[in-house]
């Protein structure tokens, strides 16, 4: 198989019933994370989003009687508004220290059928937006108990109005939010574009969540052997050939293919793969190339497909400049969990 090969197209249904935890995040759980004994804030981040997930039991945040976490479920008098102050969490630190696993945990644990809450990747909400339309995906996601939104990113000023307006209605109508990001609430879009422009919005966007900072080193590399030097274009290719449902691609044109496939269908992209081999992996060209790669890696890594790979090694896709840049955080989140992966697809070699 090839990925070049394949178009998607996600309809507006399956974008709505696919806002759940990702398969590698489908059985997790608080009691599953591990907190590095060195970082209390993670130890503190479990505490907390435990007793948020309890108070979002009951009635819907809004009519409800009990004052809930953060103020969710505040009753309100007659012609009140809807409480002030922070309607949500979010979850704030570097990559790897395992904020996406909380934010699962925190969906699994909401006392809510799946269809009252909501779970995905800031790419795939602002997608929502365009599949449904602006007032058809504030119907749609009023009734929930709990929206949460995985790497909360701001790339250009009309996502923070888009966003900025849609949380506002959702908040009004009484979801909980829950997010997670490398970049404190105030500080979106910071480096990217003229977001001092945009403070207003950003600062609407900040005041609907109180943060939790969790501190720590990346879990995925902790206590773990380096990762896998990429192999031969022969072994690779020789490695597809014999492994069920994998696909062969040359990176370079992997990268150009992308370019053609909007980022929220980078998710049906891999729909049945078993395992990604790629040829010739060398630095990306640009910044709009190295973010679509970075939005590849974390649906690869959500489904946990091992990457085999010939060329250079993950740590240098991106350039010096790239790594010191407003999106460093992403890359770096690339990196980590390409390598992860690449240890995955090391075993696709030694059972061959």
């Amino acid at each position: 198989m090839s990925l070049c090969a394949r178009e998607p197209h996600v309809p507006a249904d399956r974008l709505v019933a696919e806002m759940v935890p990702p398969p590698r995040f489908d059985s997790v759980r608080f009691s599953t994370y591990l907190p590095d004994p060195n970082q209390p804030s993670q130890f503190e981040a479990v505490k907390v989003l435990e007793g948020f997930a309890g108070g979002l039991g009951g009635a819907h945040a809004v009519t409800g009687g009990k004052r809930g976490f953060f103020g969710f479920g505040k009753s309100r008098a007659k012609g009140a508004k809807t409480p002030a102050g922070p309607r949500g969490v979010y979850l704030d630190g570097g990559y790897g220290v395992g904020k996406t696993h909380l934010l699962a945990s925190l969906w699994h644990a909401t006392p809510a059928e799946p269809s009252l809450k909501a779970f995905g990747t800031f790419v795939e909400l602002t997608n929502l937006v365009g599949a449904l339309g602006f007032q058809q995906t504030v119907r749609t996601l009023s009734g929930h108990r709990l929206l949460c939104i995985d790497e909360f990113e701001l790339d250009d000023p009309g996502d923070t109005v888009l966003v900025s307006s849609l949380l506002a209605r959702l908040v009004e109508a009484g979801v909980a939010l829950a997010a997670t990001s490398n970049t404190l609430p105030g500080k979106l879009g910071e480096g990217r574009f003229a977001a001092v422009d945009f403070l207003r919005e950003i600062q609407g966007l900040s005041a609907h969540f109180r943060t939790l900072r969790i501190d720590g080193e990346d879990y995925r590399h902790r206590g773990l052997p380096e990762a896998p030097a990429p192999y031969s274009d022969e072994q690779v290719t020789k490695t597809a050939y014999a492994t069920a449902d994998a696909s062969l691609d040359d990176f370079p044109q992997l990268l150009e293919h992308l370019a053609r496939v909007h980022p929220s269908r980078y998710g049906a992209l891999t729909d049945g793969l078993k395992a990604v081999c790629l040829t010739d992996v060398r630095p990306v060209p640009d910044q709009s190339t190295a973010l679509r790669l970075v939005v590849l890696a974390d649906r690869l890594y959500d489904r946990e497909v091992p990457v085999l790979a010939s060329g250079l090694p993950f740590d240098q896709l991106f350039s010096e400049d790239m790594l010191r840049g407003g999106y460093r955080k992403k890359y770096f989140r690339a990196i980590s969990r390409l390598t992860a992966l690449a240890r995955d697809g090391k075993r696709l070699i030694e059972s061959d």
